[in-house]
């Protein structure tokens, strides 16, 4: 989740990158009697919001027509149910015991992964993916094998509680753009977020599904997929493309007591939708358990290309034409609790009816009979045998650096492991502690309930009374992270500097191996000007996981402000070699530049200040900071009236801007325009209240003051 930081000419608010550029050298010639592949995933949608699957709640046109002639898997489930673990599955065809992402954020795919974009590539095959949200950023890996990797999703409206994202609308609206300048063969992927929390859906979905928002969610994405299947339609290609839709994972809506994903691993949140239509494939149904790593050798088959060795599923090829699978079990886990606060990690199998959770408090459930897990017949039968069916599982799908081994690695080894993941993440404060009952999820389940209560009072403005219930979970629960952030971004937001740092310096105590506390904290220590502190717990979090671009990039803030131009510019330099369209690092170098100008008097750094600002520009036009930071060039270059419409630019994107509020109304008031003069400097006064020192205060009056006095 982005984090928010302006600097003297620029805000570093930390979303996502744009547009990302990843090639590999493909073959010479493409195959043009191949078909196409459309993937559609759409984010944290549950199957029974489809009327296809269950006509009673929500009517989804365009997804029942796909249905119609495709064949719907009735069973079929994701391994996880957080977004970038399902969406490297799906693309990789491995397992998290595979390829070790866990969970969002704090890994990253490997290079030495082949991914389906990288495989189709090599088969001629142009290659675009456009998604929503920054679970899914360049930055963790899944760029790789696309010509393009469309990510720009914008850098504003980010905070602790919610990712930034972009609408279906948008997202399909890029890859119809794309779309149009392709010739067969191509493979697009296209990734909807919307159904995600918080449930938002524009207008009329949000006033036809005012009681029901996520529905209404689902309802929009249907809609906007239409454009994206009209335009196949329209450019003669919907006979010649093979289509698969699913979603990552579901949303519990409340069963078994969780409100949203992420937590538990029952059907609410593993089962999703499948649906794949291709040439030659007949209509149907299918009521055979599959699961997201079947996605890839499928896809091969129907595309007539070989298989490559690393996939762990089955093409259901076979199943599309109305025949069995062979038996086997299906490997889930969730595992965001275990690597976030060391709580007991979830593991289990579906194993042909009957499904079993590995946790301190075991479950087993026949889902053919209880689909919903009402009736756990753990305690009315021994476990023995679906136990060591998961040992079996896990060992057979783990690669062997994965399984235990205690020798100590070599470099080369580490690297390795590192771009696996199991060692660049954050390793579990309790990673070898043997699991009781009240380490259990199903235990802990009221501290998540109460921290999503709380979240629901700051959300409809109660904010002592979140504030208050989140007090309470960490007064209980000094190990529950998201308290400790939480709680020190609503003081944030009230202006309640000194109580958000000390709220995250006791977290940072009473959890010293908690990465998310620990760089929470550098961020915030960084943005209270506390810059000294800052380097170093941001130095720690880096140490814990270096290929992190917003960590580099706050450390580099923290350098600027100390005034260490050099450290700071290497540390954008990490920043930008993690993420090279990072428009908030470039709009930051901006700044530096422009800051050694006023230092040196060099033109050449004013040239790349000027450069760095308008590249930001391009990357997001709606990006503000870089339009004020280009205001203050102009306006030391003599040009004040371009300095102005930069000015005026960056308060109209962005009305709490205080530094550019600022600079209009210094800048009107050079000009004798002390009306205008007065407003502005009257909106950065309300803004800035409390931050200033005495002698920033008292030079304001003046300004204020003269603005007041009569010609």
């Amino acid at each position: 989740m982005r984090r928010s930081r302006v600097l003297a000419f620029a805000a570093a608010l930390l979303i996502g990158s744009a547009v990302s550029i990843h090639s590999r050298p493909g073959p010479a010639s493409a195959n043009p009697s191949r078909p196409n592949l459309l993937l559609v995933t759409i984010d944290t949608l549950r199957p029974d919001r489809l009327s296809c699957y269950n006509p009673d709640l929500v009517k989804t046109a365009t997804i029942d027509a796909l249905a119609g002639r495709g064949v719907l898997f009735r069973r079929a489930f994701a391994h996880t149910p957080t977004t970038l673990p399902s969406h490297t599955t799906i693309l990789l065809g491995a397992t998290p015991l595979q390829h070790g992402v866990h969970d969002n954020s704090n890994f990253v795919v490997g290079e030495e992964f082949l991914t389906l974009a990288e495989h189709l590539k090599s088969q001629g095959y142009a290659t675009g993916a456009f998604v929503g949200a920054f679970p899914l950023d360049s930055r963790f890996g899944l760029t790789q094998g696309f010509d393009v990797y469309d990510d720009n999703y914008g850098t504003r409206g980010a905070s602790e509680f919610s990712y930034v994202e972009r609408k279906a609308g948008a997202v399909v609206e890029k890859a119809l753009a794309w779309l149009g300048e392709q010739k067969s063969p191509w493979f697009l992927w296209v990734h909807c977020f919307d159904p995600h929390q918080r449930y938002e859906p524009p207008e009329p979905f949000l006033s036809r599904f005012k009681d029901n928002p996520y529905n209404g969610e689902v309802a929009y994405v249907d809609s906007a997929l239409g454009n994206l299947f009209e335009g196949l339609r329209q450019k003669g290609w919907e006979d010649h493309t093979v289509v698969v839709l699913t979603g990552d994972h579901g949303e519990s809506l409340g069963e078994h007591g969780e409100s949203t994903h992420g937590y538990f691993a029952y059907n609410s949140t593993l089962w999703v939708p499948l649906i794949i239509a291709a040439p030659g494939i007949k209509p149907g149904e299918c009521r055979e358990t599959v699961c997201h790593v079947d996605i890839f050798p499928t896809v091969c088959d129907l595309l007539d290309v070989a298989k490559p060795r690393s996939l762990q599923g089955v093409s259901l090829l076979q199943a599309l034409k109305g025949k069995a699978l062979a038996s086997r079990d299906i490997y889930f886990e969730s595992l965001y609790p275990y690597f976030s606060r060391g709580w007991a990690p979830l593991r289990g199998i579906i194993s042909g009816r009957q499904k079993y959770f590995d946790s301190p408090i075991p479950e087993l459930y026949d889902i053919d009979k209880d689909f919903g897990e009402l009736d756990n017949m753990a305690e009315r039968q021994s476990l023995d045998a679906f136990r060591a069916a998961l040992r079996k599982t896990m060992d057979t799908l783990a690669p062997p650096s994965a399984r235990g081994s205690n020798r100590k690695l070599d470099r080369a080894a580490q690297e390795r492991l590192r771009s696996l993941g199991y060692v660049s993440g954050p390793v579990p404060p309790s990673a070898n502690k043997a699991y009781t009952r009240e380490d259990d999820l199903k235990i802990l389940l009221p501290y998540q309930n109460k921290l999503q209560a709380a979240m629901g009072r700051y959300h409809k403005g109660a904010l002592e009374e979140g504030i208050g219930l989140l007090r309470e979970i960490i007064a209980e629960r000094k190990d529950f992270d998201l308290a400790y952030t939480y709680l020190a971004t609503i003081y944030k937001e009230q202006g309640r500097w000194k109580e958000a740092v000390e709220c995250l310096r006791q977290g940072y105590r009473e959890n010293p191996s908690s990465f998310r506390i620990l760089t929470t904290f550098g961020v915030f220590l960084t943005d209270a000007g506390q810059n000294d502190a800052a380097i170093e717990i941001l130095k720690q979090g880096l140490a814990i996981i270096d290929y992190d671009p917003e960590l580099w990039n706050y450390l580099g803030i923290a350098y600027w402000n100390k005034g260490d131009f050099q450290a700071a510019s290497e540390a954008y330099g990490r920043a930008l070699a993690l993420d090279s369209n990072y428009p908030i690092v470039i709009n930051n170098l901006g700044s530096l530049h422009f800051s050694l100008f006023l230092r040196d008097r060099k033109d050449e750094d004013f040239r790349k200040a000027v450069e760095y600002f308008k590249k930001a520009i391009e990357l997001d036009p709606s990006y503000a900071s870089p339009h004020n930071g280009l205001g203050s060039a102009l306006a030391k270059a003599g040009d004040l009236s371009g300095a102005i419409a930069c000015w005026e630019k960056a308060v109209a994107l962005d009305p709490k801007l205080h530094h550019a509020l600022y600079n209009l109304g210094a800048a009107y008031l050079a000009t004798g325009d002390k009306s205008r003069a007065l407003d502005y400097l009257l909106r950065y006064k309300k803004i800035v209240t409390g931050r200033l020192s005495s002698d920033e205060k008292e030079k304001l009056d003046v300004l204020i003051g003269k603005c007041e006095k009569s010609p």
